[in-house]
């Protein structure tokens, strides 16, 4: 008999792929349960094992459970989507195995819900309103100072989020958000909306495992007035107080939410001195962060997550003490992508860089990001000096721009 790892769902970028690879290199036999598994490439081209059920009702992952377990032993359930982690929970829980207490991570992925928790443990979050109209919206903002930040309640990977300088802009994009009634999976999204005081400063996370702080990553955002993620060093160059400080912030966070099992990613501002929590995410970083990890401090956050959901006791202090750099590649105007082979190979040929990709191929058409899923590539570098890893990393996305072709407007502007 098998030991089997059920995954609910995936991510579709970063981590889903390597949630099955590492299940199978502990002797686990990874099983996708997933309304469709063509959303993931990787299914058919590893040969994952899938089952298709609606993964959106936790009885139904149930019944796929009662009927897998003729051919092995279920060890573990859990998800690499943060969208399906209260599913997993929830399962797991029912199965009498290990996981995260599902009704702590589902308030958690609520962001209005998350802030109030935090807000009420004295955990310093940027001032807050949960409005349900654009009206509301509008009148939130007066009342917190514009500019403010606008962002659905439930989301992922910088999906709808906004600075807003005027109360017109604010309304507009409450609007808008309120518009959608689901996301992108199809799941039911509550008619509400965070509006919330923009907090200045660096931006940061704290990536956890358990009650630990394994590193923190520095953050580098995109042009206002969106957040995309362009790219990411780890572990952030701080000074210590500065990284005892995030570090406590995160514990705090993460203690009020009632979490502590499993991996958390903590996105924080510091500005003067003064640390904000954004958001606390139960579940591994996205962003290829924890492939960072792996290469700066040799620490495999995600078989540490397979290996907590079967119950193993874990490793998550460092073997080596490195930096990695990951740097995003965007467009900055309406562009094509021409040749990504040749991109690539030139991406790889410059010393300490380790990983370099283009998610387009060529012809395909791209602009300026508004969310993660504008990115269009990427290139990983790993030195033993933190700006040498970030410098790699950028003459990588050098090599990668290349690639891009802009309209001969542009050229000759």
């Amino acid at each position: 008999m098998s030991d089997l790892v059920l995954f609910v769902e995936s991510n579709t970028t970063g981590t889903g792929r390597e949630f099955a690879r590492r299940a199978a290199s502990l002797g686990a036999v990874p099983v996708l349960v997933t309304t469709d598994p063509d959303r993931y490439p990787y299914v058919r081209a590893d040969g994952l094992r899938h089952i298709v059920a609606d993964t959106s009702v936790t009885e139904e992952v149930l019944r796929v459970a009662a009927e897998l377990q003729r051919d092995g032993t279920v060890r573990g359930v859990t998800s690499s989507s943060e969208y399906y982690v209260p599913t997993a929970a929830a399962v797991a829980r029912s199965l009498g195995l290990p996981g995260p207490a599902p009704e702590q991570v589902s308030r958690c992925r609520n962001k209005g819900a998350q802030r109030r928790v935090l807000h009420e443990a004295g955990v310093p979050v940027p001032a807050f309103e949960v409005v349900t109209s654009e009206a509301e919206a509008a009148s939130a903002a007066t009342r917190l100072g514009l500019p403010v930040v606008v962002k659905p309640v439930l989301g992922s990977g910088s999906l709808g989020v906004r600075l807003c300088a005027d109360e017109r802009a604010v309304a507009e994009h409450a609007a808008e958000l309120l518009a959608h009634t689901t996301n992108e999976r199809g799941m039911s999204l509550p008619r509400e909306v965070l509006v919330e005081s923009y907090v200045r400063g660096r931006e940061f996370s704290v990536e956890m495992f358990g009650s630990r702080v394994v590193t923190v990553v520095r953050k580098h955002i995109g042009p206002l007035p969106h957040f995309v993620e362009l790219g990411h060093d780890v572990p952030a160059g701080l000074r210590p107080e500065e990284r005892d400080l995030l570090g406590s912030l995160a514990q705090r966070a993460v203690r009020a939410l009632g979490l502590g099992w499993g991996a958390s990613h903590t996105e924080i501002r510091l500005d003067g001195g003064r640390g904000h929590v954004v958001e606390v995410n139960p579940r591994l970083a996205g962003g290829r962060i924890p492939d960072l990890v792996g290469h700066a401090l040799g620490v495999d956050l995600v078989q540490a997550q397979i290996g907590a959901a079967l119950g193993d006791a874990v490793a998550t202090e460092p073997r080596h003490r490195r930096h990695s750099a990951i740097r995003f590649l965007t467009a900055d105007g309406p562009c094509t992508v021409g040749r990504p082979e040749e991109a690539v190979r030139g991406a790889h040929a410059v010393p300490g860089v380790v990983d370099a990709a283009l998610y387009r191929a060529t012809g395909a058409a791209a602009g300026p990001p508004v969310d993660f899923r504008d990115r269009l590539g990427h290139v990983t570098a790993v030195a033993d000096d933190p700006d040498e890893a970030g410098a790699a990393a950028e003459a990588g996305i050098d090599r990668l721009r290349a690639t891009l072709r802009y309209d001969e407007d542009r050229k000759q502007a």
